[in-house]
């Protein structure tokens, strides 16, 4: 456990000094172990496991654009985020990993004490073993304090979920080279720095005012509608209500086809791309690393055109802070919506587009955000799948100008309201919920009960 934060950058930059890695993009065809299907052009490993990338075609009447085609990852298996707590002397800490991916833009961020899939922990790869795993399965020691299946990228991840699990723990665990403890308020401090807390991290501690008070203690900074300062807009059973009404409403259709047949997608020299360079390219990437389970390695990754958007539109209602979320439906989503940022976009994939088909709210986040700003940080998202993909995180305050009446795909509610949802899984998404674990150092609640 570190005094101080000094302490902390001391260990991480040693970290980097005493691993070594070399990330190298190749062409798709020049990945030991992977190949292309000669009939579909779908992308899978020797082994069958791990993940495979295939053509996807989807049809709704919840986007911009009603029918679409595009490269998607596809893999059915569950993993494991989970993070080992420790209460010391009325303090919250977690084991944090210093954890190399090969798709962050700098190499090395902070990760779950366990951040792997399925593949990984039953050794399909033949390499070391998990460390800490055996906190996480059955039979297991500690106390589990949140578990719940929650979805990834939709974007990107067809129907893809990990497991979310939070134990704690009362005896001493053993502490290896890449692993440390940092309390919820370090973290809290860290979570403001650009791509160091890690998006499986940023999943796990959405979840963590379950386990430690000093995290959600909406009632001590006024968040709390206990507090006497007013009632949300909605009760929960009325968000239950709109949630499930919007489900019903709309539709998602979707169709696995082959990935070589696509459109309008081409395969360039090595890699897959967007005929008018939009959204995300499918490339490959050679690994060595001298701290992770296998030592060398190649797999294929998505790579986004630019960096995206992500962001809360909020104000003040009642004498409580609400942010506006939007069921949101994605390719890949597990069950048609999702509560999502009111602002989910890369910015880049509408150039060409006319401003009325750009992502709604888009123009008022940013403006409001010149004034507003609750949250404004860029964080990698995954980095074993992703390469150099990151997104700005905007948390806004719109000012009570801003009308209550939206869209039926919208709703106001407070902060506490959607953190409780997280509880559930597959209900808030992977940006909603990194967003959440954003705003949760003392600063930003102090701005909030000032609003």
């Amino acid at each position: 456990m570190f005094d101080d934060l000094q302490d902390f950058y001391e260990w991480f930059a040693q970290r980097n000094m005493e691993n070594s890695y070399e990330i190298k993009k190749v062409s798709l065809d020049e990945m030991p172990g992977w190949g292309s299907d000669p009939r579909t052009g779908d992308i899978s490993h020797e082994s069958g496991k791990f993940f495979s990338i295939r053509g996807l075609r989807v049809s709704t009447d919840h986007r911009e654009t009603a029918r679409w085609e595009q490269p998607i990852i596809v893999q059915p298996e569950i993993g494991i985020l989970g993070m080992i707590v420790k209460v010391v002397n009325g303090r919250t800490y977690c084991l944090m990993q210093a954890k190399m991916e090969p798709g962050n833009v700098n190499l090395l961020q902070l990760s779950p004490t366990v951040q792997a899939t399925r593949s990984n922990y039953t050794g399909v790869h033949q390499g070391n073993k998990v460390p800490y795993l055996e906190y996480f399965v059955a039979p297991r020691s500690g106390r589990v304090v949140v578990d719940a299946l929650q979805s990834e990228q939709g974007s990107w991840f067809l129907n893809k979920r990990n497991r979310n699990i939070i134990v704690e723990v009362h005896d001493d665990v053993p502490v290896g080279d890449d692993f440390c403890w940092l309390s919820l308020d370090q973290i809290a401090e860290l979570m403001r720095v650009p791509n160091l807390i890690n998006m499986d991290s940023r999943t796990v501690l959405s979840g963590i005012s379950f386990v430690a008070p000093e995290w959600g203690e909406w009632a001590e900074t006024g968040l709390d509608h206990g507090c006497g300062l007013g009632e949300p807009l909605h009760s929960k059973e009325q968000l239950l209500s709109w949630f499930t009404e919007v489900k019903s409403q709309y539709s998602l259709e979707r169709e696995l086809v082959p990935l070589s047949e696509i459109t309008p997608w081409r395969n360039s020299p090595g890699r897959i791309e967007h005929v008018e360079s939009r959204h995300f390219s499918v490339v490959g990437v050679h690994v060595t690393a001298t701290n992770r389970e296998v030592s060398e390695w190649s797999q294929p990754m998505l790579e986004p055109v630019e960096r995206g958007v992500v962001g809360f539109l909020g104000r003040n209602i009642n004498g409580l802070f609400h942010i506006l979320v939007h069921a949101r439906t994605e390719a890949g989503t597990y069950d048609i919506v999702e509560m999502a940022p009111t602002v989910s976009c890369i910015p880049g994939s509408y150039t060409r587009s006319s401003r009325e088909r750009w992502p709604r709210y888009f123009d008022e986040l940013l403006r409001a955000g010149e004034n507003g700003t609750l949250v404004d940080v860029v964080h990698s998202e995954e980095g074993g799948r992703f390469y150099h993909a990151e997104n700005r995180y905007l948390v806004v305050d719109a000012g009570e100008g801003f009308g209550l009446d939206v869209p039926e795909d919208y709703c106001w509610m407070t902060v506490e309201q959607l953190m409780e949802f997280v509880r559930y899984g597959n209900h808030v998404n992977v940006a909603a919920r990194c967003l959440l674990s954003c705003l949760v150092d003392r600063t930003t609640r102090k701005q909030l009960v000032e609003i």
